[in-house]
């Protein structure tokens, strides 16, 4: 009765009215087109009420608006599976449709597992109810009902075991976050989107809004010389050229745009804010409401330090670290146009001030490693918050403690870590380490050095035994082959070797043999004498097949071989001389690593005067040192063979080359770091061996290869074992396959040995 009372004065007096508003009270409020204003928490207003061109404000936030949180919410923690629970409470509909508008729109691979409305009426054992929730298959649930019938809906639930550890639900709707009485159904860890001063006192919400009317009443006055008084005949009074009607006034910037200090209230045409400042708010294992994260200018801030996680974080939701290096874990910032992460890529932090962890700049994480959790969170069932480690390490022990990937596992902050991590002895003693899915080791990267062409590169296509069996042997031996011929040739010089046998004959020497045949093999246009006789051209023309086949392979190699060569260090493995006593060389090679690292723990214990030589050369990125290894300034870059391998394959010129083909040295493998005595290590050490034997990790390759050319090559060859991948190389033609090309013409000498013997019994006796 006290609601309708208020209402029905100010329908009658047309005050602006302040009211804590309940949302049995919104149909009645639609009967009244006066100036609204509601300062109440209840961040939901149906559809049908709150309808376009309304002068009933709201200060705090819409259906539309929570659900864009939500969703940020949950794509920032890459929950991408979600069940849909609604009741008959008005505004259901559409709270289904904004769901379905924002996975429709996005890029990112939503999954509505299930949409399920419920009907509490009839119902009085909650039987109906929990059958419903049990083919509920989700464990991100967002709920949208009233506060009475939340009560009855997390009851079933916790009876189902649909909440608890494991289980995610947001709500929309209800408003729980002023009340002092919390129903003790409602489950740790629920979720609410709230405006940002959801702890305001009564005070500091009346000020607001009577700002808005003191603004907007102040606008209106210095336009019309006066304020109105809502009640009175003042707009009769005006001229009606110059004073437009009330709902238009009401509509206008006087009110729908104000702005009160650094508080911006800008109203759109359903009358909620433009941009609100909302929170997302969490129930604690202490039964009271936390603030996790804040919704500013569209932008999510969410810390993944909180404490709000705890309740839903004991078997299932695991914390991940892991590390920028590529191929395998590749870091983009987001979508400029959409603010999320799009195509393959998942959500990631990196904290922007490493002494306030609840500063974090999100990111977008993607590569070959982000594959292998995506497909075990799947395969696991479980879910996981990705983030960078702050110190970009992999993990190394420095005065007693561990830093990087493996400090963030061994002092519990992380539950997994993920990368190009190393699996090594001592890290294994504090962790542990899940089967290798990547084989890698240590090789060393150098630069080719820009040189001149070589002033004997063409005669690289072949070898010397070739050239030597071409033009002393091959050549002659046939020249003379062609003389004898001639000579002995019914038609030819016939045995005369001054003087031919008749006026006008033949004066073919053995001089002129030689030069035909060279004219023949360079296919020179110069004055030749060719043979009479018929044996004679049938051997010329054995010879001319011949210089075509040598001809066409020296052209094809030429090529290859008539580049500027290029000088690059000679050095054979660690243990070369160059590596081990720089000083005796001169120039000393200049060579290091990354530091804090399994390659330079490698070289420590092994090599120590070689480790504290390069300490001085020491790189702080592996993109520092190909830069340097560029520019001249670094000679040698020792490093995991696994990135220094895709580098190699990835850098434009090709000037960067590891030694020996990719040589690895110190075999090891990747692997996933876990805490010691992780229940999650035998589950991920068998799903990891069941990729790699049905072709899973494979797939994935091809499939990143798409994004990145050369991946496929070396990695393929890292996890079948330590093979080398194939490389396609010139080299000169040997005396043997120089011997194949002659067998194709040797056979052939047969034809003019036997065109011989027929050309002289036809001229004996015919």
């Amino acid at each position: 009765m006290s609601g309708k009372l208020i209402l029905r004065l100010q329908a009658d007096q047309s005050y602006p009215v302040i009211k804590w508003a309940a949302n049995k009270f919104y149909k009645q409020i639609n009967k009244y087109i006066k100036p609204f204003l509601l300062f109440s928490l209840i961040t939901f207003v149906p559809s049908k009420i709150q309808e376009k061109g309304s002068t009933f404000l709201q200060l705090g936030s819409s259906t539309k608006q929570q659900l864009q949180v939500m969703f940020e919410v949950l794509e920032q923690y890459d929950w991408t599976a979600f069940a849909v629970i609604t009741t008959l409470f008005p505004g259901y509909e559409d709270f289904v449709d904004y769901i379905e508008v924002l996975t429709d729109s996005s890029f990112i691979g939503w999954e509505r597992r299930s949409t399920v409305t419920l009907n509490l009426t009839d119902d009085p054992d909650g039987a109906r109810l929990k059958r419903q929730l049990r083919e509920i298959n989700a464990r991100i649930c967002l709920l949208y009902c009233s506060r009475e019938e939340a009560e009855s809906i997390f009851r079933a639930a916790r009876e189902v075991k649909l909440t608890g550890p494991g289980y995610i639900w947001f709500m929309a709707g209800a408003n729980f976050g002023r009340t002092a009485y919390l129903p003790e159904e409602l489950p740790e860890g629920l979720f609410m989107v709230l405006s940002a001063g959801w702890k305001d006192d009564l005070y500091h919400r009346v000020q607001n809004g009577v700002a808005i009317i003191a603004k907007g009443a102040e606008a209106l006055f210095q336009v019309y010389g006066s304020i109105p008084k809502f009640n009175s005949d003042w707009w009769c009074n005006q001229e009606r050229s110059t004073v437009p009607s009330f709902s238009s006034v009401f509509s206008h910037r006087y009110f729908m745009n104000v702005t009160w200090g650094d508080k911006d209230f800008s109203f759109n045409e359903d009358g909620y804010l433009i941009n609100p400042s909302l929170a997302v708010i969490s129930l604690s294992k202490h039964r009271t409401w936390e603030e996790v994260g804040r919704w500013e200018r569209r932008i999510l801030s969410m810390s993944r330090y909180r404490k709000f996680l705890q309740p839903v974080d004991d078997n299932k939701h695991l914390m991940v670290a892991t590390l920028e290096e590529r191929p395998f874990v590749i870091v983009d910032d987001i979508d400029p146009a959409t603010k999320t992460c799009i195509r393959d890529s998942v959500p990631c932090h990196h904290p922007l001030n490493h002494t306030d962890s609840n500063q974090l700049k999100k990111r977008c994480c993607k590569g070959f490693c982000i594959d292998i959790l995506k497909r075990l969170a799947k395969t696991l069932g479980f879910t996981y918050d990705l983030y960078l480690v702050t110190n970009g390490k992999h993990g190394k022990k420095v005065n007693g403690m561990w830093n990087g990937m493996i400090g963030e596992v061994f002092y519990k902050r992380a539950d997994m870590a993920i990368g190009s991590l190393t699996i090594n002895a001592e890290r294994a003693e504090v962790i542990d380490f899940s089967v290798p899915f990547v084989e890698t080791g240590i090789s060393v990267m150098v630069s080719r050095s820009n040189g001149t062409v070589s002033p004997s590169a063409f005669l690289e296509p072949y070898s010397p035994a070739v050239w030597v069996m071409m033009f002393v042997m091959c050549l002659t031996v046939v020249a003379v082959t062609v003389f004898i011929f001639e000579y002995f040739s019914p038609v030819g010089y016939n045995r005369s070797l001054s003087n031919s046998k008749r006026t006008g004959g033949s004066k073919f020497t053995i001089g002129k043999s030689i030069w035909l045949l060279w004219a023949l093999v360079f296919n020179n246009s110069v004055p030749v004498e060719n043979p009479r006789g018929t044996t004679s051209k049938i051997m010329v023309l054995i010879w001319a097949f011949f210089a075509v086949i040598f001809l066409a392979s020296y052209t094809a190699n030429l090529a290859a071989f008539m580049i500027q060569e290029e000088y690059v260090d000679t050095v054979s493995g660690l243990s070369d001389q160059k590596f081990q006593r720089p000083q005796h060389h001169y120039p000393p090679l200049r060579f290091g690593t990354v530091p804090n690292g399994s390659t330079e723990k490698n070289i420590r214990n092994n090599y120590g005067e070689m480790h504290e030589y390069m300490g001085k050369y020491n790189q702080r990125s592996v993109e520092d040192a190909l830069q340097n290894l560029q520019t001249g300034k670094l000679d040698a870059f020792i490093y995991d063979a696994a990135v220094l391998n895709y580098m190699a394959r990835k850098e434009e010129g090709c000037k960067l080359v590891t030694i020996g083909s990719g040589k690895v040295f110190a075999t090891t493998g990747y692997g996933i770091a876990l805490q010691k005595g992780s229940k999650w290590k035998r589950p991920i050490d068998l799903a990891l061996l069941q990729f790699l034997s049905d072709g899973t990790l494979l797939l994935k390759i091809d499939t990143f290869r798409k994004r990145h050319n050369n991946f496929k090559v070396f990695l393929r060859d890292a996890i079948n074992g330590p093979l080398h991948a194939l490389k396609t190389i010139c080299c000169p033609l040997e005396p043997d396959l120089h011997a194949a090309i002659s067998q194709t013409v040797e056979p052939k000498l047969e034809i003019p040995f036997t065109a011989g013997h027929l050309e002289s019994i036809s001229k004996t006796y015919i």
